[in-house]
Order: structure tokens, then C-alpha cells, then sequence
């Protein structure tokens, strides 16, 4: 037997993550398959989208119009109405209207205003303050104000102190708050923006619930808008099954599940990274890219967490930095298959990309991102090798970059941007490396809150709570409310690159304000309760509901 395949004769140990084995089996997803394509249900949304248009010409009240803006975007359904919601909103900021008479009003119309990039002060909150600067206590009983207030402060920039004390202010009311006096929607809406705000949340994955709520409401007027949610819901939902079967079949015809049986087997979670970053059904080619980039990204992570030795480890980041398979020769089988198909995946996107754009640079800017990737997972194994303990600073430096964020950012980048704007995207990244910083640090920070204590456990490289702890001598709960303070300032950071200037649309503010925050958004959702791509169970009732069942019509 060849001594690199002899585990139990090899000098390194190889260690085991306990990864489950896939709950999603192969005949189930490509059994996948709902009614809701064809022309007679393009014809019936089409009718229904009509219907919708004339509510912004009926809807003449203030409110009400942001209301009904504020509804669509719950319900998934903004890219319909992009024409008639920017001219409304042109009106509402043109005609210099400040709502004060309360605070739902108040905080709708900021929130609103902001969400789709137009300027509007944080003053508009004030008055609501004290002179402590805290929400004032006749504000209390207005739960649906404090609530809007609560969602309006997650979209505050950087230095906006009244929108900082307002977030607290209405943070501690709704907690204090007794949920069980209010009606069912109102307490499910209180105990899920405290869990996590909706800016921070993939706005598609909280479609169903917005759907069963406003069912609730019995509003004669937004029957319609109802019916095209629901029938957009289930059309969606036919495009990712169809997504979904041929990200099953690609996987199972690379065969690497049977060669790295250490590594997680997730193809179904890795869909849902792509989804998360965009639903559109016209994006099909972009999630199943995305979804075999974010396969290899969690083998590739686990072949330096828990199978490599620190020798294979530097021969296996050799072969990536200089793009050769030649240099896999001296690895185990299974570490070069792992290689052959990182680097047969990447070729053939460059060359699709080269047959598209006739621009035939993009495999430097990919097999980069893969190298500065796999670096930084071999600087982490180093660390464990040797027992090093990092500084916080030091950690959460070669962690951002750890993170993987490069890696999705550049193959969306080339996936998603028009053809004339590919020859831009060394400037594109040069102008956005601090974006791309602060997303990394809410994906490294997000994932080591969800993941820390099980990679403790079983001995991996400490975490950023681990490092704060050690460094400042600091009890875990101090650790994380750092951490969580050093996210809100990433947050606020990214708000201020997407929605500070919206009026200087290009080609590249869907990219940037859409695909590259959905990043964070999405790993929001991964690892808020856990690691939502090791432990399954976590996230199987979400993927359930978006990509099995449909919602009856």
C-alpha cells in the first residue's frame, strides 16, 4: 500500500470535522419539479403586474404609496415595478416632504427613502429623542413606530449618532415590550427584527412568511399583489429546482464525494448561497457557477482544516499560486483530484468568459483569488501545526482573507457584469478593496460566532472570540459584544459605499449594491444559529420551503 494512503503508518494523523453525511439524496432533487412554467403563468403574471401598476396611480396618500413600495420589496417583487417606484419616490423627495406627525410615518419614510439610495438626513429622527439623546417614553406604545425605527437604524452610516441611540433606544422599549399584548403578526415581526434586522437578512427567504401575513390583513387593495406574489413564488421556485437538478448531476458526475469522504458533501446548501445572492430566474447560469465555486471553496477549506498534513498543505498552495497540476504529483489521490477539478472549473469559466467578452484575462484574476485563498487556509494550518497563538489583529488580517469573500466576489463580478465593463475590473477592485474588507470581516466574524465552538472542539486554529479573550483577558461575553460592535461598523461601512450615492448608477451598482452586500446577508443567514454548512438540520426546514414547496394558489 502506498504509505501517503496508509492513514494509520503516516506521521500525520489525519483528523475527522464528524460531518453527517448529505440528508439531500440524489433521486429526491432530481425528482424536483412544481407546475409553474410555461406561457399560461407568464400570461397570468403578466395580467397581474398590470393590476399592480394602476395601485401606485390609486394611491394618492403619502403613506400609503410608501407603504405599498415597502410591501413589494417584502414580497420579493421590486425588479416589476423599478419604473413606477423611482418615479414615486422622485416625487416624495422632490416635493421636500417631512413626515413628523409620529413615528411610524417618520422612520417608514426614511427607511424607504434610504433603502432605494436617496439622500435623507438622520435629523428626521430626532425629534422623537429626549434631550439624553434616547427615544423618548411616549413613543412606547407605538410598537409599530419603534419597530420601523429599530429596521430605519440598521441602514445608518458611519458617525450618525442619533440613528445609533435610536437603534438602542428602540432596542431595549421593544424588548421590554410584552409581545403576547400584541396581535400575532405584530409579535412575530418584533421577535424576528430583534433577532436579526431585514437589512441583514437574503430579502427572499422571508418572502413566504410576508405572504401568510399580509393574508392576515383581508386589504381589499392588495389582492392582486398578493396573487403575484404567491404566483411569482412558485415560478421562482420552478427555475431553481431546474438550477438545482443540474448543480445535483454536476456534483455527482465529478465523483470528489467518494474520494473526500472527510469533506462536507453540500451541494444543496452551496445552491443556496447562490440563490441567496440572486433569485432572478434569468440568473441560472450565474448560481450554477456560483453554486460549484462554493462547493470547491468548502473542500478546499476542509482539506486544510482536517485532511492535510502541513508538508501536502505547502506542495497543494505551490500548485494553485503557480497554476500547475504538475506540482499535485507528490499528494494523495484524493488532494489531487481536488486540484484537477478546482482547476479544470476555473479554465472552463475563463474560457466562457473569453467566448463572451472576447476578452481572454479573467483566469489571472480567478486563479489569484484562489491562491490569496489558500494562503491565507495554509497560514491558519501553520498556526495549529505549530501551536502559534495570533494576535486578534493579526488573526482577523490574514482571516478576512481566509474568509473566501475574493474568491465569490471575482467569479461574480465576471459572471454578472456587461461585457464592456470586464476590461475595468482591476480599477473596479482597486476602488472596492475596502467594500470587499468589510464584507470579508463580517463573513470571518459571523462564521467564527456560528462555528467557534465546535472547531474548539475538535482543536482547530482559534476564532476571533478566542483571540480577543486571550489578548485582553476578556470573558466570552465580552468577547462577543466586540465582535458584534465590529460588525454594526462593517454594516455601516458598506451602507455608506452602496447607498450614500445612489444617484451615479453604472453598470456595476447592481453588482455592488446587490450580489457583493448579499454576500454578507447570506452568511448572516449560514451561521446565526450554528454552522448552517456543517450541521444540516439547521438549515433544512429554509431549503424545504424555498425549493420544495410551493405555495397553494
Amino acid at each position: 500500500m502506498d504509505p501517503k494512503t496508509n492513514f494509520q503508518a503516516d506521521e500525520h494523523q489525519r483528523r475527522s470535522a464528524n460531518y453527517k453525511p448529505n440528508i439531500w439524496k440524489d433521486g429526491f432533487l432530481e425528482s424536483l419539479n412544481n407546475k409553474y412554467v410555461g406561457d399560461d403563468y407568464t400570461r397570468q403574471s403578466k395580467n397581474l403586474i398590470e393590476h399592480v401598476k394602476k395601485m401606485f396611480v390609486e394611491t394618492e396618500d403619502l403613506i400609503a404609496q410608501l407603504e405599498l413600495i415597502d410591501r413589494i420589496g417584502k414580497l420579493g417583487l421590486t425588479n416589476y415595478f423599478e419604473k413606477e417606484i423611482k418615479e414615486a419616490l422622485d416625487t416624495i423627495e422632490n416635493s421636500n416632504t417631512c413626515i413628523t406627525e409620529n413615528l411610524y410615518a417618520t422612520a417608514l419614510h426614511f427607511k424607504i427613502l434610504r433603502q432605494h439610495g436617496y439622500k435623507v438626513s438622520q435629523d428626521v429622527v430626532g425629534g422623537f429623542m429626549d434631550e439624553e439623546g434616547a427615544l423618548k417614553e411616549s413613543n412606547y406604545w407605538d410598537v409599530k413606530g419603534m419597530l420601523e425605527l429599530l429596521e430605519a437604524s440598521n441602514l445608518a452610516f458611519e458617525g450618525e449618532r442619533i440613528l445609533d441611540e435610536a437603534k438602542a433606544s428602540a432596542t431595549v422599549a421593544l424588548r421590554g415590550s410584552s409581545v403576547w399584548n400584541l396581535d400575532n403578526n405584530l409579535a412575530r415581526q418584533v421577535v424576528h427584527t430583534l433577532e436579526l434586522s431585514s437589512h441583514r437578512r437574503v430579502g427572499w427567504f422571508n418572502v413566504k412568511g410576508h405572504i401568510h401575513a399580509y393574508e392576515k390583513d383581508n386589504h381589499a387593495n392588495t389582492i392582486s399583489l398578493l396573487e403575484l406574489a404567491k404566483l411569482n413564488f412558485n415560478m421562482v421556485q420552478a427555475a431553481l429546482q431546474k438550477d438545482l437538478r443540474e448543480v445535483s448531476m454536476w456534483w455527482n458526475n465529478l465523483g470528489l464525494k467518494e474520494h473526500l469522504k472527510f469533506a462536507r458533501d453540500r451541494p444543496v446548501e452551496c445552491f443556496m448561497f447562490a440563490v441567496g445572492l440572486n433569485v432572478h430566474p434569468g440568473y441560472t447560469s450565474f448560481r450554477i457557477l456560483l453554486s460549484k465555486v462554493i462547493n470547491l471553496i468548502l473542500i478546499i477549506d476542509d482539506v486544510y482544516d482536517i485532511y492535510g498534513s502541513l508538508e501536502e498543505l505547502k506542495i497543494f498552495t505551490n500548485a494553485v499560486d503557480r497554476w500547475d497540476v504538475g506540482v499535485t504529483e507528490q499528494l494523495p489521490e484524493c488532494m489531487k483530484i481536488c486540484f484537477q477539478v478546482l482547476y479544470n472549473t476555473t479554465c472552463e469559466f475563463a474560457h466562457e468568459i473569453e467566448e463572451e467578452s472576447g476578452w481572454n484575462l479573467a483566469l489571472p484574476h480567478l486563479s489569484k483569488a484562489w491562491a490569496d485563498f489558500c494562503k491565507a487556509l495554509l497560514v491558519e494550518a501553520e498556526w495549529y501545526s505549530t501551536g502559534y497563538a495570533p494576535s486578534f489583529e493579526e488573526y482577523l488580517s490574514n482571516g478576512c482573507i481566509s474568509s473566501s469573500v475574493s474568491v465569490p466576489w471575482v467569479h461574480t463580478f465576471f459572471s454578472t457584469t456587461h461585457r464592456d465593463g470586464i476590461k475595468e475590473i482591476a480599477d473596479f477592485l482597486h476602488k472596492n478593496e475596502d467594500l470587499v474588507h468589510n464584507i470579508s470581516l463580517i463573513v470571518r466574524l459571523t462564521n467564527d460566532m456560528g462555528t467557534s465552538a465546535a472547531e474548539q472542539e475538535r482543536g482547530d486554529a482559534p476564532s476571533a472570540i478566542l483571540c480577543y479573550m486571550r489578548e485582553m483577558n476578556a470573558s466570552e461575553d465580552t468577547a462577543e459584544a466586540k465582535i458584534k460592535g465590529m460588525i454594526d461598523n462593517a454594516w455601516k461601512k458598506i451602507n455608506g459605499k452602496c447607498l450614500r450615492t445612489p444617484q451615479q448608477v453604472s453598470f456595476l451598482s447592481p453588482f455592488i449594491n446587490n450580489f457583493a452586500t448579499n454576500i454578507a446577508r447570506m452568511t448572516h443567514s449560514l451561521y446565526q444559529a450554528g454552522d448552517g454548512f456543517g450541521d444540516q438540520e439547521q438549515g433544512s426546514r429554509l431549503i424545504q420551503s424555498m425549493l420544495v414547496e410551493p405555495l397553494p394558489l
